[in-house]
């Protein structure tokens, strides 16, 4: 069949989903990049590969500016958060995943942030409801209270949120993106500052037993078994943390000052190749010059992220047998600007 469409809109039920084409490299969620080192964990996950593109050896080529590459390594050296305001699709969260692919840092834990978000979700979570559910269920069974139920171990409701496990001790940096803090309320930004100032919380619930249980272990953001001694975590290395904005707010100087700050520009023409080329490769940025062309050429002012031109030439590309004006239609529908009024 020469047609590309897979949805006709005929109303006839037909078989035609068979011959969906695999999705988008950046949006593929169950395979990691053809050349993964197996060995590094930032390698093997899902979330680099998407933002990187599987093409991993390319990342590289990725050309930050030299004021990115500055900013990241004044947060490095100074143990601060990175702040980085951009417009949508400028690369602001792919930043924290390219420092952490290159430096061997592992995988990054991130915090995606809402308007309902609080500082509790980011550091920790205690299942109060659970354990005594637990505990009842286990004493109806047959426990006694001389002999306390396995249930009731404390450790075992607690999970550290992605905050929280980034500033657990460790030799190295952990790697944490906050993104989006724009999208909070008002109190979150100030809620931070004695974490980020400290690098230390407690748990007053393990506080609580500290006399009788010093050391618990408790269930990590990224899933491991770590022991919380005294009920308090406090970071032996400041984690690399990378805070990002749409810029649809402004901050509290007190958070201000604590941050390194960034202002990221949309790409340029080494920049948006090169995110071609590690997402789709060197011939689709070769065949779609033309839609790179279109994004660079865009009105001053005008938002369009990088992420819909890759949608552009991606879906142009599945779609080579459709007639030009069908494939200019899906360019314009896809590379439409974010700022302009429907």
């Amino acid at each position: 069949m020469t047609d590309w469409r897979i949805y006709r809109g005929a109303g006839l039920p037909h078989d035609g989903v068979q011959r969906l084409p695999g999705p988008p490299p950046w949006r593929d969620f169950a395979a990691v990049g053809p050349d993964a080192d197996s060995s590094d964990p930032s390698a093997t996950d899902p979330s680099a590969a998407r933002r990187l593109g599987v093409q991993r050896r390319l990342v590289e080529n990725h050309h930050p500016r030299p004021a990115e590459v500055d900013a990241v390594n004044a947060a490095l050296y100074l143990r601060r958060p990175l702040l980085v305001t951009g417009n949508p699709g400028t690369g602001k969260s792919t930043l924290a995943q390219a420092v952490a692919h290159e430096l061997g840092l592992g995988r990054v834990l991130r915090w995606p942030i809402v308007s309902r978000t609080a500082l509790q979700d980011g550091l920790y979570r205690y299942d109060a409801i659970g354990r005594l559910q637990d505990v009842q269920l286990e004493r109806a069974q047959g426990g006694t209270q001389a002999a306390p139920p396995a249930a009731s171990s404390i450790g075992s409701y607690v999970r550290l949120g992605p905050l929280g496990t980034a500033l657990l001790p460790s030799e190295q940096p952990r790697v944490l993106l906050v993104d989006e803090l724009d999208k909070s309320d008002l109190d979150l930004p100030n809620d931070l500052l004695n974490a980020l100032e400290e690098g230390e919380f407690a748990i007053p619930e393990l506080e609580r037993i500290a006399d009788r249980e010093p050391v618990v272990d408790v269930l990590t953001d990224d899933g491991r078994k770590v022991p919380v001694r005294g009920g308090r975590v406090r970071c032996t290395t400041f984690p690399f943390i990378v805070l990002t904005s749409n810029g649809e707010r402004d901050f509290p100087a007190a958070l201000l000052r604590r941050c390194i700050q960034l202002e990221l520009e949309p790409p340029g023409e080494e920049q948006l190749t090169a995110m071609v080329e590690a997402h789709l490769g060197s011939t689709a940025a070769t065949e779609g010059r033309d839609l790179i062309e279109r994004f660079l050429g865009r009105e001053p002012g005008e938002i369009i992220a990088a992420d819909q031109l890759l949608n552009a030439l991606y879906l142009t590309q599945h779609a080579p047998r459709a007639e030009r004006v069908t494939r200019e239609r899906i360019a314009d529908m896809l590379m439409r600007p974010l700022d302009r009024p429907r």
